[in-house]
C-alpha cells in the first residue's frame, strides 16, 4: 500500500471511531480481538455520544464523501435490514448532502461554458434546489425559449477524493486477493475493478448527458417513464442542462397518498420498468434511490415515473441476460433443479459440484418466499442466506452482475415503501414468459432472419461472383497443393538415394582402410577406396539443394 493509501485508511478509521460507531455494535460483531483493536486506539474518542446510531452513521458517511454517501443511499432504502430510525436518517444523504457555495458553483459552470452565465440564462439561482454527494443543481431560465432548466455541476475537487477512496479500496482488495489465493470465489479486486469503471464514468456529465438521451429515446413513447430533455449543447465533463421537472419524491407516501396516487398500479410499473430496460434494452437505470425518483403530479389514478440522474447504467452480455432470463423463471417455476444446471452450464459453480445436493440447498433457501407478499419476505435476507450456501459450492462471484444485484435491492426497497402487498412472481413471470418466448422458437427465428433479411438482399447479387471466386481459388489450391506434393516427393527420393551413396561410401572407405593396413600389396584395398571416394562423391552432389516446397 501506498502511504497515501495508508492516511487514508487512518481516516477512515478515525471518522469512524470519532462518530461511535463502534459503540452501536452488538456484542456479537464485537470479538475480544476487535475490542483490543480499538483499545489500541485509545486516542480517538467518541465525539457525538449525544446523537442517535443512524445520524452517527450518516454523519460519517458525509464526512468521508461520495464513495460511502452512495453505500448510504443504497442502505436508505433496506427498511427490512435497518430500523425506521436508521433508515430515515439514511435517506437524508439522497439529495440533502450539504450543498457547496453557489459562488463557486457559478465559476464551474462558467468555466465549462467559457462565457457568463447571463450568456445563456435567465434567472439563475446561486441557491441550490438540491444537492447531492457528487454534485448539485441550480435552476435558471434557459434564454433562447424561456423554458425553465436546472444546470447540475460537479462538486469542486470531488474527483480527487474518490480517487483516492478507490485506491485504497483497490489495494486492500489485492491485498485480500493474495490472502485468499488464486481461485478464490469473491475475486475482489475485479469487483472493485468493475465498481471504479462505474463510478469513474458518472464524474463525466456528458457521459451522462447521453446515458439520459438514450434512455428517454427507449421510454419515448412509454406511459411508465419519463425522462427529462436533455439540452446537449450546453453539456460538458462538469456541466449538464436539462428540462426542469415538477413530481413528488417517490418517498413521500403522505404527499402521493394525499393525490390519490394508484399504489399498486405503481409498483406493478416499478417492477416492468426494471425488467424492460434489462431484458427488452439491455440498458438499465442502476441508482434507482429514491432521491433519483418521482411520480408525477399528472394523472395520479395512472402515475409514472419521472427518472433522474443516469450517470450509473449497467448493460449485461447476450449470454449472462439469457442464462438470468431461465434462473427468474426456473425460480418462478420453482424448478431448482434447472437453477442447478443453469449455474453450472454458465461456469458460476464447478462442473464437478454435486448437482443433488446443490439443488436441495437452492430449494431450501427459496422456497420459503412463494405466496408471500413483499412485506413478509426480503430479498436481502435471501440474498445472505444465498452467499451463506454459497461457501459450500464455490459460487464465483460475477462481477458484472453486481451493478444488477444493487438494482434489484433498490427495486424492492421502493415495493417495499410503495405497495408492501404486491405480488411479485405474478407481476414479473408473464414478462419473462414473453421476452423468453421471443428469443427461442420459430417465432424468435422469423424475427431473427427477418432482421438480417435486408443485410442478406444486399449482398445476393455478389454471391454468384463469390461463389465463382471461391471455386476458382479452392481449385488453385488444389492444384497448389499437388505441386508441393510433387515436390515434396521428389525431395524425399533424392534424399534417400543421396543417403544410399554417402552410406555405401562410408562401408567402402572402412573396409578399403582395414584391407591396407592387413596386406599392402593386394589391388582391393585400393578398389574399395576409390569406389567408396567415387560414390561419396556422387551421393553429394546428389544431395537435393531446395526445402521450399
Amino acid at each position: 500500500m501506498t502511504l497515501a493509501s495508508i492516511r487514508r485508511g487512518y481516516h477512515v478509521i478515525k471518522t469512524l471511531l470519532q462518530y461511535g460507531l463502534d459503540d452501536v455494535l452488538p456484542p456479537t460483531m464485537t470479538p475480544w480481538y476487535f475490542t483490543l483493536a480499538r483499545n489500541s486506539l485509545f486516542w480517538i474518542r467518541n465525539k457525538h455520544k449525544d446523537k442517535s446510531g443512524g445520524e452517527r452513521l450518516k454523519l460519517a458517511m458525509q464526512e468521508l464523501g461520495p464513495v460511502y454517501i452512495k453505500l448510504g443511499q443504497m442502505l436508505s432504502t433496506r427498511r427490512d435490514l435497518l430500523s425506521d430510525e436508521w433508515a430515515t436518517e439514511l435517506a437524508m444523504l439522497q439529495d440533502k448532502v450539504p450543498p457547496f457555495d453557489g459562488a463557486l458553483a457559478r465559476l464551474a459552470i462558467e468555466a465549462e461554458l467559457k462565457a457568463p452565465i447571463e450568456t445563456f440564462f435567465d434567472d439563475f439561482n446561486e441557491t441550490p434546489l438540491a444537492s447531492a454527494s457528487i454534485s448539485q443543481v441550480h435552476t435558471a431560465t434557459l434564454k433562447s425559449n424561456g423554458k425553465a432548466v436546472v444546470l447540475k455541476v460537479l462538486r469542486p475537487n470531488v474527483e480527487t477524493k474518490i480517487q483516492a477512496d478507490l485506491l485504497l479500496m483497490s489495494q486492500t482488495a489485492k491485498v485480500i486477493d493474495y490472502l485468499l489465493g488464486e481461485g478464490n470465489r469473491l475475486r475482489p479486486a475485479e469487483v472493485i475493478e468493475d465498481y471504479r469503471v462505474t463510478i469513474l464514468g458518472e464524474l463525466n456529465l456528458k457521459l451522462e448527458a447521453l446515458n439520459a438521451i438514450k434512455l428517454r429515446n427507449n421510454f419515448i413513447d412509454s406511459d411508465a417513464l419519463y425522462i427529462p430533455y436533455v439540452y446537449e449543447e450546453f453539456c460538458y465533463p462538469r456541466l449538464m442542462v436539462m428540462e426542469r421537472i415538477y413530481g413528488i419524491p417517490v418517498s413521500d407516501i403522505a404527499a402521493l397518498k394525499a393525490q390519490g396516487t394508484n399504489f399498486k398500479l405503481l409498483a406493478e410499473r416499478g417492477v416492468e420498468l426494471f425488467f424492460t430496460q434489462v431484458f427488452r434494452d439491455n440498458f438499465f437505470h442502476a441508482d434507482m434511490h429514491p432521491g433519483n425518483i418521482f411520480i408525477s403530479h399528472d394523472h395520479p389514478d395512472n402515475p409514472y415515473y419521472i427518472g433522474l440522474d443516469c450517470g450509473i447504467m449497467g448493460t449485461l452480455s447476450e449470454v449472462d441476460k439469457r442464462y438470468l432470463a431461465e434462473n427468474f423463471l426456473a425460480f418462478f417455476n420453482r424448478d431448482y433443479h434447472r437453477i442447478a444446471q443453469l449455474y453450472i452450464e454458465s461456469g458460476w459453480v464447478s462442473e464437478k459440484t454435486d448437482l443433488q445436493a446443490f439443488e436441495q440447498a437452492i430449494k431450501v433457501v427459496c422456497e420459503p418466499m412463494f405466496n408471500k407478499p413483499l412485506d413478509e419476505i426480503s430479498f436481502g435476507h435471501v440474498l445472505l442466506e444465498l452467499f451463506r450456501t454459497a461457501r459450500h459450492f464455490d459460487i464465483v462471484v460475477q462481477p458484472q452482475l453486481v451493478l444488477l444485484e444493487k438494482t434489484l435491492l433498490y427495486i424492492e426497497g421502493l415495493g417495499r415503501q410503495l405497495y408492501p402487498q404486491l405480488d411479485l412472481w405474478q407481476t414479473a413471470k408473464p414478462f419473462l414468459e414473453q421476452w423468453m418466448a421471443e428469443q427461442v422458437g420459430p417465432k424468435a427465428m422469423f424475427k431473427k432472419v427477418s432482421t438480417k433479411l435486408p443485410y442478406w438482399s444486399d449482398k445476393l447479387p455478389e454471391f454468384p461472383e463469390l461463389i465463382y471466386d471461391n471455386l476458382k481459388l479452392g481449385r488453385k489450391l488444389l492444384s497448389s497443393q499437388q505441386q508441393m506434393l510433387d515436390k515434396y516427393l521428389k525431395y524425399q527420393q533424392q534424399a534417400h538415394k543421396s543417403n544410399y551413396l554417402l552410406i555405401t561410401s562410408a562401408i567402402l572407405l572402412i573396409c578399403g582402410t582395414l584391407l591396407f593396413n592387413q596386406d599392402a600389396t593386394l589391388l582391393s584395398p585400393y578398389v574399395c577406396l576409390i569406389s567408396g571416394a567415387v560414390l561419396w562423391f556422387i551421393g553429394w552432389r546428389s544431395r537435393p539443394k531446395n526445402r521450399k516446397f
